[in-house]
C-alpha cells in the first residue's frame, strides 16, 4: 500500500496513492507499507532514487543499512513490532531523506507509526518538514519501546514475588514453575528485541547527525540528541532487565531441581524403609523345617510386627537426623 502525506494548517493529511502514477508535488512524506513491485518502481521513477528491496533491508552490515548516495540519505533500522502479542518480532524499516521529502519502506504496520500519524493529524508543528516527521517517528518508536520495558519490569516483579515469597506459615506457595519459566522466557525474548531496536536506532541517530547531505537546525540537532540520550538510557535499563531475567531464570531452574531432588529423596527414603521388611519377609519365606517360628502360633503376627517395627525405627532415625 502506498500512502502520501501533505502538511497543512490543521496537521498531516493522508492520501491513498495506491494505483496512481504520479506523486503530488506538495507531498512531504511517502509511506510504503508492504508495497508491490509496481509501487516501488513508481516511487523510484518519480523521486529519482532507489528504494531498497526487502532482502537488502535485512542485511546487517552497517554500510548496507546507513549510507548516502547522490545526496540522498538511506537509513534502515531494526524495530520491534507486535509487542502486545504473544509473538513479537523484529522488522526492518527504511527511512529515506531526499529533496525535502521522507520516504519510509516497511512491511509491518507498527503501532508506533499509527500513533504518530494520529498525533500529527491534529498537531501541525509535528509535520512542518520531512526531518520533523522523521524525528516524530523515531520518538514514537522510542516511547513504544519504553512502555514495553516498563511492562516487562512490572511482569518480572510479579514473577519474582511468585518465586521467592512465602506465606505467613513459612510454607512455600503453590506455584506452577513451568508457567513461570515460560513467562520469564517470553519477557527475555521481548527485552532482547527491544534492546536490538534501541541499539539500531542509536546508530541511525549518530549517522543522521553526522551527515552533511542535510542541514539540521540547532533545534533539530538538540531534538535528535535528546532522543539519542533517551535511547541510551533505555538501552542501559534493558541491560538491567536482561540481567534480572538471567537471575530469575537460574533461580527458577534451581527451584525445579530442588523439587525434583525432593521427589527423588522421597523415593530413596521409601526404598530404604522397606529394605528391612523385605529382608524379614525373605527370611521367613524360605520354608525350612528347622525354622522354629514355622510351628509357632504367634510366628505370623511376630513377623508382621517385626516388619512394622523396622519401618517405624528407620523413620524416627531419619527424622532425628533431619533427612525428612
Amino acid at each position: 500500500m502506498l500512502s502520501t502525506y501533505i502538511s497543512h494548517a490543521r496537521g498531516l493529511a493522508r492520501t491513498d496513492a495506491s494505483g496512481v502514477q504520479r506523486i503530488p508535488e506538495n507531498t512531504i512524506w511517502v509511506d510504503l507499507l508492504e508495497p508491490s513491485l509496481e509501487e516501488e518502481r513508481m516511487v523510484e521513477r518519480e523521486l529519482a532514487l532507489e528504494v531498497p528491496s526487502r532482502e537488502e533491508m535485512r542485511e546487517i552490515e552497517t554500510s548496507n543499512r546507513l549510507y548516502e548516495e547522490n545526496g540522498v540519505l538511506y537509513m534502515t533500522a531494526t524495530v520491534a513490532a507486535k509487542l502486545d502479542t504473544s509473538r513479537p518480532e523484529s522488522t526492518a524499516i527504511t527511512f529515506i531523506l531526499a529533496n525535502g521529502r521522507l520516504i519510509t519502506n516497511r512491511y509491518v504496520d507498527t503501532r508506533s507509526f499509527r500513533q504518530f500519524i494520529s498525533h500529527a493529524e491534529r498537531h501541525p508543528q509535528a509535520c512542518i518538514s520531512a526531518v520533523s516527521i522523521l524525528g516524530g517517528l523515531i520518538e514514537a518508536i522510542t516511547e513504544r519501546i519504553a512502555d514495553t520495558l516498563e511492562r516487562i519490569g512490572g511482569d518480572l516483579d510479579l514473577v519474582s514475588s511468585s518465586i521467592f515469597e512465602v506465606d505467613s506459615n513459612k510454607n512455600e506457595k503453590k506455584r506452577d514453575l513451568r508457567v513461570l519459566l515460560e513467562r520469564i522466557g517470553f519477557n527475555g525474548e521481548l527485552n532482547s528485541k527491544a534492546r536490538e531496536s534501541l541499539v539500531s536506532l542509536a546508530r541511525m541517530l549518530v549517522f543522521l547527525q553526522q551527515s552533511n547531505s542535510i542541514s539540521l537546525s540547532d533545534e533539530q540537532r538538540q531534538r535528535f540528541r535528546s532522543i539519542a540520550t533517551d535511547a541510551a538510557s533505555l538501552s542501559d535499563h534493558s541491560s538491567f532487565l536482561g540481567s534480572k531475567v538471567s537471575f530469575m531464570l537460574e533461580a527458577t531452574l534451581g527451584l525445579i531441581n530442588l523439587e525434583q531432588n525432593n521427589i527423588i529423596k522421597i523415593f530413596s527414603v521409601a526404598a530404604v524403609m522397606f529394605m528391612p521388611p523385605t529382608l524379614i519377609a525373605s527370611i521367613y519365606g524360605m520354608n525350612f523345617h528347622t525354622m522354629p517360628e514355622l510351628s509357632w502360633e504367634l510366628g505370623y503376627p511376630f513377623a508382621v510386627l517385626l516388619m512394622l517395627g523396622s519401618i517405624v525405627g528407620i523413620y524416627f532415625v531419619f527424622k532425628r537426623r533431619g533427612w525428612l
